[in-house]
């Protein structure tokens, strides 16, 4: 702020001295400090007062900001929901029967989807023996 050196001090304490004499210095000096400490606090005050301001300025900013991409986001998620169900709808449309070709390849997506029927009796995995008469003894040569 004020660039004032020793020698301007002792300058302005010499007159304070000569004008307001030994007497009546100390009082003066008392209350110019005073002045001094009130003038600092209120600057300090001012200046925290200002901080807070420009704080809660940009954290409204901030906020506006967010809300504007919060509606934009949340209108780009309509958009998209109108345009899948218009295309949903166009798509039962069509496989209701105003395009053969569509509903035939559903048909056939659907057929190879399905799941198969389980056989209601599974033949034996081995074949049964030939009935034979004769004793094993016979059957081995040793009859």
């Amino acid at each position: 702020m004020f660039d004032v050196g020793i020698s301007e001090l002792l300058l302005i304490g010499l007159v304070a001295l000569i004008v307001l004499g030994p007497e009546r210095l100390p009082k003066a000096a008392r209350f110019a400090g005073l002045w001094v400490r009130r003038a600092r606090a209120q600057w300090y005050s001012v200046k925290g007062e200002l901080e807070r301001e420009l704080a809660a300025e940009e954290l409204q900013r901030s906020l506006r900001e967010t809300r504007e991409a919060a509606k934009d986001i949340e209108s780009q998620v309509r958009d998209t929901e109108a345009l899948a169900r218009r295309e949903f709808e166009r798509m039962q449309a069509q496989m209701a029967g105003h395009d053969p070709d569509i509903a035939a390849a559903v048909a056939d997506s659907d057929a190879q989807t399905a799941v198969p029927e389980p056989p209601s009796a599974l033949p034996s995995p081995t074949p049964a023996a030939p009935a034979d008469d004769t004793p094993q003894g016979d059957r081995d040569g040793r009859g």
